[in-house]
């Protein structure tokens, strides 16, 4: 399920001329019987609106005062969301003949045309606040104070996204609710530049209107055609110059290619989309390669395995994303902890419809060939998961015939796709797609049954490939650096980058420079932590300055620092500073 709750406005929307009818009301009733949720957004008072409207009990939470005020049906508690108004304004309202005029916990209205005393009044007492309209009423409340910022904090207590929102309105103050969710609606009867901003609009007026997309909600989760394309996309690449982009609500994606191909750049600029486009995910890291990833918090760490009860406290904040990080979790023990992941994952999307979207990096980690998921965990469909691997044959056959679309990475890339038609026993016609360079790849899907040649765009974040585990990671024996020596007296493991630093401040000059002379360094850089910018910087430094390790390690220290996030908790100190 996509949309877990109704979000609505009250006059001229699910109510004509103040009354909510009946087959609004029954309507209503059927929407919360599929688990749903309703929230009430109004301009109105409080006090008016209890007095106006006998159905509160219909709604979870109620917005009211142009969401200055949350108000519980259930247990009859309040929270004023915003400032009292200030002492002395009513008042002078009052003495410039400002009627009839009202004032709620924070909110003071009136009706045109005393909009200009309002707004006169406001500059000369030089307060801070705002004017709002809504069909002729005009509403003062402290600044930055809408319905958009009302709905947020009752989604906040509902601990749920407005990515699983769909909000209807009809006026001018219902456009910042509109906009904050994921799909919006205006009634027939909406002010037309409603009707322009909107998603959908509905055939029907005022609450059947409403009752119209309880209805569609119910049938299909509002999954039929529109006459607008979404409003959001996940954009990651280009195709005849034209945007190539997954749905926000989408099917089981898998990346596949070699190694150097690309597939992480295209999964970086995806996962950025999901993220900037405010949907959480939860990622599922096997080797570290995204423990450097703005705006995510990550779990799990080389010394110390990812618990669950973490994973769950952390994505229980709906503005937080997750990276659990199984480096610290043995090869064997990373299938059974992904089951047990995946079950609580699921069944938080049910409850509260996130995280949006799962991704899992090296998935045949952690869903092998042999892997056989327990009864029931695995929908038929899983919808919003991304998964990232090198080896489309090492994954299990559960979840690649689970896939609805492919990213083919690489110049091997209709090779690729052939193997997993042949794994799935389908047909999937390439023709004669096929990429040629970097940044190009193959893209079916099984929507459209059809390849398409596309170029993948660039993640907006610098990339920085197995940062966190090359700075302070365990390389294995013959990928690390050994400080010997021209006799080869030393024999000394630099199992990283970290630890190459280290030891270099340590190893006496004639060491450093017997290595430094015969271009080990570079090397290195190259052959074993795989960075080739790294590796030209210190082959320039190797060729233009004075071995002298005074001279020439301070140079590589600043090319490794600056492509590097190096671990706070062990700094390396400079020469010349106290550490």
């Amino acid at each position: 399920m996509r949309y877990h709750v109704l979000a609505t406005d009250y006059d001229g929307t699910i109510a004509t001329d103040g009354v909510l009818d009946e087959p609004t009301v029954d309507a209503l009733r059927k929407l919360l019987g599929t688990g749903r949720k309703l929230v009430l957004v109004t301009g109105r008072e409080l006090v008016d609106l209890q007095r106006t409207c006998p159905h509160l009990e219909l709604f979870q939470l109620v917005v009211a005062e142009n969401g200055a005020l949350l108000y519980r049906p259930s247990n009859k508690t309040q929270t004023v969301l915003a400032d009292p108004p200030p002492p002395g304004f009513v008042a002078e309202l009052e003495r410039r003949g400002v009627a009839p005029l009202t004032t709620g916990a924070s909110i003071i209205a009136t009706w045109e045309p005393h909009s200009q005393t309002v707004l006169d009044t406001i500059r000369d007492l030089g307060l801070e606040l705002q004017v709002i309209f809504n069909k002729g009423a005009v509403m003062v409340l402290p600044a930055g104070v809408n319905k958009a910022t009302g709905l947020t904090a009752a989604l906040r207590e509902l601990r749920l996204s407005p990515r699983n929102v769909v909000a209807v309105g009809d006026a001018e103050n219902d456009h910042s609710f509109l906009k904050l969710c994921e799909l919006s609606a205006a009634v027939a009867n909406a002010l037309p530049a409603v009707k322009d901003a909107a998603d959908i609009v509905t055939k029907a007026d005022h609450g059947a209107g409403v009752a119209e997309l309880a209805a569609g909600l119910i049938e299909n989760d509002l999954a039929g055609p529109r006459a607008r394309p979404e409003r959001r996309s996940l954009e990651f690449g280009t195709s005849d110059g034209k945007p190539v982009a997954l749905q926000p609500f989408g099917g089981c994606v898998l990346i596949c290619g070699p190694s150097a191909s690309g597939k992480s750049t295209v999964a970086k600029r995806i996962v950025e989309s999901i993220r900037d486009g405010g949907y959480q995910f939860c990622l599922v890291d096997p080797e570290g390669d995204y423990e450097v990833f703005g705006g995510a918090v990550v779990i799990g760490k080389p010394d110390a395995a990812p618990k669950l009860d973490e994973v769950e406290q952390l994505l229980d904040d709906v503005g937080v994303n997750g990276i659990v990080s199984l480096t610290g979790t043995p090869l064997s023990d990373r299938p059974p902890f992904f089951v047990e992941l995946l079950s609580k994952l699921l069944q938080m999307r049910t409850r509260y419809g996130r995280p949006h979207w799962l991704v899992i990096d090296e998935v045949h980690h952690v869903m092998p060939a042999d892997w056989q998921p327990p009864n029931a965990l695995l929908p038929e469909r899983l919808e919003s998961v991304l998964m990232i691997t090198v080896h489309p044959e090492l994954l299990s056959l559960e979840i690649l015939n689970r896939v609805t679309t492919v990213i083919a990475v690489g110049t091997t890339a209709r090779d690729t796709l052939a193997r997993i038609a042949e794994m799935r026993g389908i047909e999937i016609a390439t023709g004669s797609a096929a990429p040629e360079k970097p940044g190009e790849a193959l893209l079916w899907s099984t929507d459209e049954d059809r390849v398409s040649l596309i170029e993948t765009l660039q993640p907006t974040e610098e990339h920085r490939r197995h940062s966190r585990k090359y700075a302070e990671g365990n390389l294995s024996p013959n990928r690390s650096f050994y400080f010997r020596g021209e006799q080869g007296k030393l024999n000394l493991r630099a199992k990283n980058l970290v630890q190459f630093l280290e030891l270099a401040e340590g190893v006496d000059d004639d060491t450093w420079a017997y290595h430094f002379r015969l271009g080990d360094y570079s090397r290195w850089f190259r052959d074993s932590i795989n960075d080739e910018e790294l590796a030209e910087e210190a082959e320039r430094v190797e060729r233009s300055h004075n071995p002298a390790k005074a001279e020439s390690l301070p140079l590589l220290r600043t090319a490794i620092e600056r492509r590097y996030t190096l671990p706070a908790a062990a700094p390396i100190p400079i020469p010349g500073t106290r550490a």
